[in-house]
């Protein structure tokens, strides 16, 4: 039952194996406290009595609500599956109102930050150092995602309209364009690329001429912005959400930024504005006639 789910995951959804291998987890997690606590291993019986349980026993355990939220979506999910292939009738999770959560402020680099890295990555010019200052352009110039960046195949450049194709979530393709200076970047990777690659179809390969990985993307941002920055965060996805912030700041339109990081709905990129109301708020209290006037 969970292997067919997990399947329909991997085949159908398309999801990646570590989103696989993490709903994986949730359901056998899930699972075993069933034949634990109530010597059932049929997940199709179970209440939703049941699954409350287990939240409360999560939380004894001191999980955070935002990783119970996940888990429980997780189960969701495969309820819904069930459902879907005609195994259960009703959903057990259907009136489930999720845990609240604080809300995370995720605190953008500043342009300075991000300057004073692609400034510490140019003072050299092996193969490392160029690809991972491309890293960091294309994080910072068109908001990909760590996953659309790894995935990005070479034959997607295109020089002529300045553009690379991005496969997305759900194998949404989109185009996203290139500034000048990171075609130049790029065509000087692509120069120092010829003497490692050996047929590999992915545009970023480790110095063994492999597709570079997840944790390999991470520790290169994080490595060098942990020697300008003090923030507690430093991620690819605040590299993301830079791009995402600098732009609203400059007045580009929302919809427009949500087409570049490809957002299905403008709810999700609304989650990056809360930087440019605030840089906003300074702009309107300089400027407004009365702001520094006593009442």
């Amino acid at each position: 039952m969970i292997k067919s789910f997990l399947e329909y995951l991997s085949l159908e959804k398309k999801y990646s194996v570590h989103t696989v291998t993490a709903y994986k987890n949730d359901l056998i997690s899930f699972r075993d406290f069933c034949e634990t606590e109530y010597n059932q291993e049929n997940l199709v019986e179970v209440h939703y009595s049941q699954i409350r349980s287990w939240i409360v026993s999560l939380v004894a355990l001191e999980v955070s609500n935002r990783s119970i939220n996940r888990k429980i979506s997780s189960l969701k999910s495969f309820y819904k599956f069930l459902q879907k292939t005609h195994q259960i009738e009703e959903n057990p999770l259907s009136k489930h109102k999720a845990l609240k959560v604080a809300k995370k402020v995720q605190v953008p680099f500043s342009s300075k930050e991000i300057n004073a890295v692609i400034i510490n990555i140019s003072s050299k010019n092996d193969f490392v150092s160029v690809r991972n200052k491309l890293i960091v352009e294309l994080f910072y110039s068109t908001g990909i995602r760590r996953a659309e960046l790894i995935n990005i195949k070479q034959k997607n450049i295109c020089f002529s309209d300045r553009t690379i194709k991005v496969l997305g979530k759900r194998n949404k393709e989109r185009f996203v364009p290139l500034l000048q200076s990171v075609i130049k970047t790029l065509k000087e990777y692509l120069e120092l690329k010829k003497q490692f690659s050996v047929g590999v179809a992915e545009l970023f390969i480790t110095i063994k001429g492999n597709k570079i990985y997840e944790t390999l993307v991470y520790r290169v941002i994080n490595s060098y912005f942990s020697r300008v920055s003090s923030k507690v965060k430093k991620s690819p996805h605040i590299l993301r959400h830079s791009f995402a912030t600098h732009l609203l700041n400059e007045g580009a339109d929302l919809n427009s930024v949500k087409e570049l990081l490809g957002h299905s709905s403008l709810a999700s990129t609304q989650v990056y504005t809360h930087n440019s109301l605030s840089e906003i708020q300074k702009v309107y209290n300089q400027a407004h006639p009365r702001s520094n006037k006593k009442e």
